[in-house]
Parts: C-alpha cells; sequence; structure tokens
C-alpha cells in the first residue's frame, strides 16, 4: 500500500508541476510542490527506515536508528526551500499578474483531488502502522492543496481574475511551512537528546518509583535511538538485592506496556533504610 501510495503521490506530482509551467498557474506549481516533497520525504523516509533496520556494529553500537532523524531533518529543509522558492514567485505574480489557463487547472486539480481521495483510502487501510499513519496526514494536506488549486481555476474560469492563483498558492505554501517547521523543530530536538514527543520524564519516574520495593529513582534519562524506538536509562534504589531480578523483569514489563519504551537500561542501588519513601529526583545536571 505505501509503495504504491508512493508512486501514484510522486507520479501524478511531475504531471502537474508540467500542467502548472504550461497553464501559469502558481498554484497547480504549489500543490505539485507539495505533493513531491510528500513523495520524496515517504521515499526517503523508506530508505532510512531500512538503513534503521541494519544491526548494530562496531562503529554504531545502537545501530542507524538516529538516521531517521537526520532524513527528517533533509525533508524539513528541503521543503523549507520549496516554500521559499514559491512565495519568490507568488510575490512577483502579484506584482505582474500573468495570463492562466483557468480549464486546464481546474481539470488537473480535479484529477490530482480524486488521486489524493484514492492514495487516501489505501493508507486508511492501513491505519495500524505509525508510518502511515504519518504519511496519511502528509496526505490530507496534499487533499487541501488540490482543493485550492481547483478554486483557483474555477475562478480563473468564471471571472478571469488572475491573483487568485499566487494568492491561493501562498496559502498552499503556508501549509507546507507550517509542517516543515513542526518537523524540523522535532527533529532538531530529538537528535539533541530530547525526550521523544508524548512521554512525560517526571510520570516515568513516578511509576518506576512507586513499583513495590523501590524506594528511589535518580539519573532518568529518555531519549529516541530512531524514529519509532525510545531508549530509558536510570538508577533504581532498592533497600534488599536478593529481589532484583523480579523487579527488573517486573519494571521493563511496565515500562514498556505504559510508556511504549522497549530498550530499557536499570541499574540497582541498594540503601538499607527501612522507612525510606519511594521518590523521583531531577536528572542531574552535568
Amino acid at each position: 500500500m505505501l509503495f504504491l501510495s508512493l508512486l501514484l503521490t510522486i507520479g501524478f506530482a511531475i504531471v502537474e508541476a508540467v500542467a502548472g509551467w504550461y497553464s501559469g498557474s502558481l498554484a497547480l506549481v504549489g500543490d505539485a510542490a507539495h505533493m513531491l516533497t510528500d513523495g520524496l520525504s515517504l521515499g526517503l523516509a523508506a530508505f532510512a527506515s531500512w538503513l534503521a533496520s541494519r544491526a548494530p556494529s562496531r562503529r554504531h553500537s545502537y545501530g542507524l536508528g538516529q538516521i531517521e532523524l537526520v532524513a527528517a531533518l533533509v525533508n524539513a529543509l528541503f521543503m523549507i526551500l520549496v516554500v521559499v522558492m514559491i512565495t519568490t514567485a507568488a510575490v512577483d505574480r502579484l506584482m505582474s499578474p500573468r495570463p492562466v489557463a483557468g480549464e486546464t487547472v481546474t481539470a488537473v486539480a480535479m484529477i490530482g483531488l480524486l488521486i489524493n481521495l484514492l492514495v487516501a483510502w489505501l493508507l486508511s487501510r492501513s491505519h495500524h502502522n505509525i508510518n502511515v499513519r504519518g504519511a496519511l496526514l502528509h496526505v490530507l494536506g496534499d487533499l487541501l492543496g488540490s482543493v485550492a488549486a481547483l478554486v483557483s481555476g474555477v475562478v480563473i474560469t468564471v471571472t478571469g481574475w488572475t491573483p487568485v492563483d499566487p494568492i491561493l498558492s501562498l496559502l498552499i505554501v503556508a501549509l507546507i511551512l507550517f509542517s516543515s517547521l513542526r518537523l524540523l523543530r522535532e527533529g532538531l530536538h530529538l537528535l539533541i537528546g530530547g525526550v521523544p514527543p508524548g512521554t512525560n520524564l517526571v510520570e516515568v519516574g513516578t511509576a518506576i518509583a512507586e513499583l513495590d520495593g523501590v524506594q528511589e529513582v535518580h539519573d532518568l534519562h529518555v531519549w529516541s535511538l530512531s524514529a519509532e524506538r525510545t531508549a530509558l536509562s536510570a538508577h533504581v534504589v532498592i533497600s534488599d538485592l536478593s529481589r532484583w531480578p523480579q523487579l527488573l523483569v517486573a519494571a521493563r514489563h511496565m515500562i514498556e506496556e505504559r510508556f511504549g519504551i522497549d530498550h530499557v537500561t536499570l541499574q540497582p542501588e541498594v540503601r538499607l533504610v527501612s522507612d525510606s519513601v519511594a521518590e523521583i529526583t531531577e536528572p542531574e545536571r552535568g
């Protein structure tokens, strides 16, 4: 499903770009750019996922999982470059209006809308996959771009008002810029070791500290090994070292079931204080 969706998206993006150039429509070119960047994003993400699946080596003991984060940054920067190019052209078109073939824009935008609906349907059949759900969100953005291009074509055909084309193209690039900046921010956050979105560090630490036999949790760290895999390490203070094997199994099971973290490293520390209160402390500042 993902490969077919990728072929449809990139294939029609090329057709739409040619039609936009031929008809003089920036709205079509902008929508084509949106579809093309989404298609390239899917392709780059798929290639990065393949690299990330390779086994760890002597040079990369964690494997190449973080290449997916690098791919996300490359995608974001490329999309921002597209935004700058289309925005420059749109402003120039507003200053110096040019004729636009409204009928061509309408026909191509309608086909694009139908293809986006087909791709959305294909991807929705695999909603259980987190990567496919992310791709589906991009396709919904493409749907909006197709609708904007369609509106542009209809308005130009009916009224002859060509400024609607660069105006709607600016709307399309605004959508691209919003998703690009969000992707760039999240990618940088994860690459510098930030806690993955949706994971609350204090909540994780508190859940570990509340396990029977745990007195305290400190040096807690949560970071991304790849776009889909999260790691955790922490020091766990206990009073009875003989209970550690069972406690370790329980802690790992709880962390994976409750927070979806499957790469867990816990270091036991023994503190013989009978009346200790379980707590979590802030990570040490280096």
